[in-house]
Parts: C-alpha cells; sequence; structure tokens
C-alpha cells in the first residue's frame, strides 16, 4: 500500500521560497538564507525532492576562478504545481508558466 504523505512545514517553506521565481536556478546557500532553515534541514529535503521529481538540480560552473562549482536548484513541472496546490487562495505567487 503506497502512503501518500502531506508536504511537512518546512517542505512548504521551501516550496514557497523557490516558487517566488519557479523557473530560476538558486544555490543552496541562498535558499537557506530565503527559508531559515539549517543545512541540515535543507540539503536532505533538496535530495528527497528531487528523487521525488519535484526539483531538479545541476551543478554550475564558479563565478569567480578558484572558486568550487556548485549546485543550483529549480523546481520541476510536479514542483510547480505541488507549490500551487499548497498556496493559500488569495495568496500572491510568482507560479506562472507564461
Amino acid at each position: 500500500m503506497i502512503r501518500k504523505r502531506q508536504p511537512s512545514k518546512q517542505m512548504l517553506t521551501l516550496l514557497g521560497a523557490m516558487a517566488e521565481d519557479p523557473l530560476a536556478w538558486v544555490h543552496g546557500f541562498d535558499l537557506m538564507k530565503r527559508t531559515g532553515l539549517s543545512s541540515g534541514t535543507l540539503y536532505p529535503l533538496l535530495i528527497r525532492m528531487t528523487g521525488q521529481g519535484l526539483v531538479e538540480a545541476e551543478w554550475h560552473d564558479p563565478v569567480q576562478p578558484g572558486r568550487p562549482a556548485r549546485h543550483a536548484y529549480r523546481l520541476t513541472a510536479a514542483g510547480i504545481a505541488l507549490a500551487a496546490s499548497a498556496a493559500p487562495s488569495g495568496a500572491p505567487s510568482g507560479l506562472s508558466l507564461a
């Protein structure tokens, strides 16, 4: 039997932050600053959401020479749909794909 769980408070916080500009790539550290989530909460959540097909991740080359490459994340179509369905009605959001 497959159990359908409701998104956690932390996932809803992350979805809300990513839904502000759903097609933009964002780094984990920026998401930590936007959401207030700790790295020990944020990164496992991003990994789990990537596995569920809600978020996609890719490596971005460093902006400055000598800096390491960084992972960047953005919502997939399924993630955008979940964020839209989880948003309180009447709440402004940047969830338009047009």
